[in-house]
This record gives structure tokens, sequence and C-alpha cells, in this order.
């Protein structure tokens, strides 16, 4: 029998492979800036997005009362004294909106308000959500 044939090739076939090295001190340096300046511009595009739309708003629940009233409770998250319109909107299964109401909110004293308005439907509902809510004023 013959030997078996090993699986690597001669050494001197395809050259020798360069020793790898590691990132210099000065990669290292400019890869930690450029992460840190990247950091720092989403920081800032959060911190801006907030200070031109501060108003933040969540559907704590919705009774349909019958196939033409709805009603619904949210909650407004906006800095004190702050005055607000919100769309509230009734939809139907088909998500076609089936009523709508502009709620003016605010101004407060608390950062978050609970607020429960009822819309007239043209349709029975089958779900609510608050499209938005615009700062209409700032004290």
């Amino acid at each position: 029998m013959s030997e078996p044939v090993s699986p690597t090739p001669p050494a001197d076939r395809y050259g020798t492979r360069p020793e790898r090295r590691g990132l210099g001190t000065g990669a290292k340096v400019a890869i930690a800036a450029a992460l840190a300046a990247a950091v720092g511009v989403a920081a800032w595009f959060t911190v801006e997005q907030n200070r031109r739309d501060p108003v933040d708003v969540n559907v704590v629940s919705f009774d349909v009362r019958d196939a033409e009233q709805v009603d619904v409770t949210f909650q407004v998250h906006m800095p004190a004294g702050t005055t607000a319109t919100c769309e509230v909107e009734a939809l139907a299964p088909s998500y076609a909106q089936v009523g709508t109401l502009e709620v003016p909110v605010g101004p407060s004293e608390q950062l978050t308000s609970t607020y429960t308005v009822t819309l007239r439907t043209s349709e029975e509902a089958t779900s609510a959500v608050v499209e938005s809510c615009d700062v209409s004023d700032r004290s």
C-alpha cells in the first residue's frame, strides 16, 4: 500500500503568507474619533427632534359604545405649560377612517396628562388612534 497523501500543499507552492499585524495606534485613534463623532451626531439629532416636536402621545384605551360612538382615552406627554392640538381617529376593520376629532390639550402643570373624548362615527369602529399632536403654543 502507498502512503496517504497529505491534504496540505507544499510550503513553496503558493508562496508564504505575510504576517498579519494589528491596527496601528493612529488607526485606532481615528476609529475611536469617528465613533465618538457618530454618537455625538445621533445625540444631537435626537435632542433637536425633541425640541421641534416635544409632544408624545399614546392611546390608553378605547371603548366602542355603539355603531355611532367610540370613547378614546389617551395620554399626552409634553413640557409643562405647552398647548397642543391632537387629531383622534376612529377606524373601521378596513382601516378606513370612520370618525375624527381635533382635541385641544394643555396647558398643564404636569408632564403627562390623560384625556378622554367621544368620537361620533359614520359606522361601527373597531379601533382608535391619535394620528398626531402638534404644538400650538408654548408658554
